[in-house]
């Protein structure tokens, strides 16, 4: 009698345990939203052409990491409102994406919010100074910094993009990747055709933008991961061998001013260890 009452304990336990066992046994469930500084455009192989996104980007270095099952819907160009319309018209919402079982998001966003690329692009000058102009005094005329009015202007609706990703994925954590470290004090020049006040300009601008990113991770429970600080000595004026970060020429198959194949495998490296 008493064998069967311990064999009957042991089937009810069984059926208790098992379910929960089994969900531990499961994949993680990874979503990664965001632009082009996490899509990879024009790193090998491409598998999505309209958003240029990479099979090595750095949401799936973190997901064969983490041995996680990775949906990965970055596109190159993302703004905010591409999470909840459709990037080119036809493109889907990125947080259709996301579902009540995922279990981590990854967001990189804001550079094309806050105008920030197409800013660096504009700051190039092939003569040195004083032939041309200076992208610092232009946008920082009159004395309002329009790059960092611009981020200012962001920080809401990033707040705001956090909040929704948490009501659409309740059960996630959410990791915010910054931006790297682009180029380093002073700049290269001609390396890097950007005069130094212009270089140490683009990277301080950089640096607000992260600054800002991190500032509402922290507000609206999300977990910044900083790209910056580990990224030094990696920038667009590194050696060939130790870019993480292309300049305006990519000596690799990478996009301009994007991370390169070896810094998407550094940046998933950090991901993953955040999320372990």
């Amino acid at each position: 009698m008493k064998q069967r009452v311990l064999l009957a304990v042991g089937v009810l336990l069984t059926g208790l345990l098992s379910p929960a066992v089994a969900h531990a046994s499961d994949p993680l469930e990874y979503v990664a939203l965001g632009d082009s500084s996490a899509a990879g455009p024009l790193i090998l192989p491409q598998i999505d052409l309209p958003c240029l996104r990479s099979g090595v980007n750095y949401p799936h270095v973190a997901a064969a990491k983490l041995g996680a099952r990775l949906v990965d819907v970055t596109c190159s160009g993302a703004v905010i409102p591409d999470f909840s319309g459709r990037q080119f018209g036809f493109v889907p919402p990125q947080y259709n994406s996301l579902k009540s079982t995922t279990d981590l998001v990854t967001v990189a966003i804001g550079g094309n919010d806050t105008g920030l690329v197409a800013a660096a692009l504009s700051c190039i000058n092939l003569l040195p100074a004083p032939a041309g102009v200076s992208c610092k005094e232009r946008f920082t005329a009159g004395g309002r910094d329009q790059l960092a009015a611009g981020i200012s202007a962001t920080a809401p609706a990033f707040g705001r993009a956090l909040d929704r990703i948490r009501t659409l994925a309740p059960n996630a954590r959410i990791l915010v990747t910054g931006y790297g470290t682009y180029i380093r004090p002073g700049g290269c020049y001609p390396t890097i055709p950007v005069w130094p006040a212009d270089a140490d300009y683009l990277q301080a601008t950089v640096d607000r933008l992260n600054h800002m990113l991190a500032t509402q991770s922290a507000l609206h429970g999300a977990t910044y991961v900083d790209l910056r600080t580990p990224s030094v000595g990696h920038d667009a004026c590194a050696p060939i061998s130790q870019r993480w970060l292309e300049g305006l020429v990519p000596t690799s198959d990478a996009a301009p001013l994007h991370p390169s194949r070896a810094g998407m495998a550094a940046f998933g490296g950090l991901v993953a260890a955040a999320a372990g």
